[in-house]
């Protein structure tokens, strides 16, 4: 099953955006749940994850202190909330999820991920 994402959109400097993830019928309950960004000629990169059976979220240091990944149970939905944003956090973002007890040191590894969604994209203008 893919996952959904939306909530990208164009936003000045400084500016918020909120992404979604949305399973369809299912919960985000097990394993791990990860963002990446790519942008034009790059790589994808690891933002953020969180593995469900712990309390804390792992971040990239970029977005230390100004981006949070959230979970809504009841929508069933994970959020990764962006504040003063950058024009280099502009990029594609996705979502992805795993079923497995990830060890932290897999966490930022693209392949650790079976699921994904098609991508969100976030434009930052300065």
């Amino acid at each position: 099953v893919q996952l959904q994402a939306s909530g990208g959109g164009l936003v000045q400097t400084g500016g918020s955006l909120r992404l979604s993830c949305v399973a369809p019928g299912r919960t985000f309950s097990n394993g791990a749940v990860g963002w990446f960004r790519q942008a034009p000629g790059k790589e994808r990169e690891f933002v953020a994850a969180r593995r469900w059976m712990f309390s804390s979220t792992v971040y990239e240091d970029s977005v230390k202190g100004r981006f949070t990944l959230s979970r809504d149970n009841a929508k069933n939905t994970v959020f990764l909330q962006m504040n003063n944003l950058r024009p280099e956090d502009a990029a594609t973002y996705y979502c992805a999820d795993t079923r497995t007890n990830l060890i932290s040191s897999r966490l930022r590894d693209t392949s650790s991920y079976d699921n994904w969604g098609q991508g969100t994209l976030v434009t930052v203008s300065s």
